[in-house]
């Protein structure tokens, strides 16, 4: 099982794969800051998967060891593709209820980075764990499909909250949670870490 997760540094095929998608023109971030974490993953009916995700090199380790212990525990996570599957539309991808790391672009409805823009941020099962904010007094739920997931008191598939083994790992390994860490909205699919950026 072990060799199913490894690590590489982004080659010519892969950045084939997301070059001017993922990898926008305008992309600050070097190339060799980044790495392919190739993992496998359950889905909720215990069948094996390959997925894949780019993220940031200081986080690579750790992710790796997060989803060998998901996969090990069969914790179920739908889909893990490449959001370049997804034209690097994040919207689709949220649909989808595709997991995803690396994306560069900007915080929803601001002009700074998003922390997937940097390789920094991961969101699991995201259909299931939306987005939620009040924006010019209107609330936006993202993907836009999710609704039926607002209420965190129900119980449904993939849901992750403060005892479920998901938010357990990344909180161990020092990331923080949208569910919980951030001061003017709700992210429950976000796991995140802010090492090194500057705001």
């Amino acid at each position: 099982m072990d060799k199913a997760f490894y690590i590489s540094e982004i080659d010519e095929n892969i950045f084939a794969r997301i070059d001017g998608k993922s990898y926008k023109k305008n992309c600050p971030l070097p190339l060799k800051e980044l790495r392919y974490l190739h993992v496998l993953h359950k889905d909720l009916s215990g069948k094996t998967l390959e997925g894949e995700l780019i993220c940031n090199v200081c986080i690579a380790e750790q992710l790796k060891e997060i989803f060998t212990k998901l996969f090990a525990a069969n914790y179920p996570i739908e889909k893990i593709r490449l959001i370049d599957e997804y034209d690097a539309d994040d919207e689709l991808s949220m649909r989808d209820n595709n997991s995803s790391c690396f994306n560069f672009r900007y915080v929803s409805y601001t002009n700074r980075i998003s922390l997937h823009g940097y390789g920094l941020a991961v969101d699991i099962n995201p259909l299931y764990n939306p987005y939620i904010k009040t924006v010019d007094d209107k609330k936006i739920i993202a993907p836009d499909n999710a609704a039926d997931f607002e209420d965190r008191t129900k119980n449904f598939p993939y849901k992750i909250d403060e005892n479920d083994l998901c938010y357990k790992l990344f909180t161990a390994h020092g990331f923080l949670w949208g569910g919980r860490d951030l001061p003017d909205e709700k992210d429950y699919q976000h796991f995140f870490k802010e090492e090194g950026i500057i705001r």
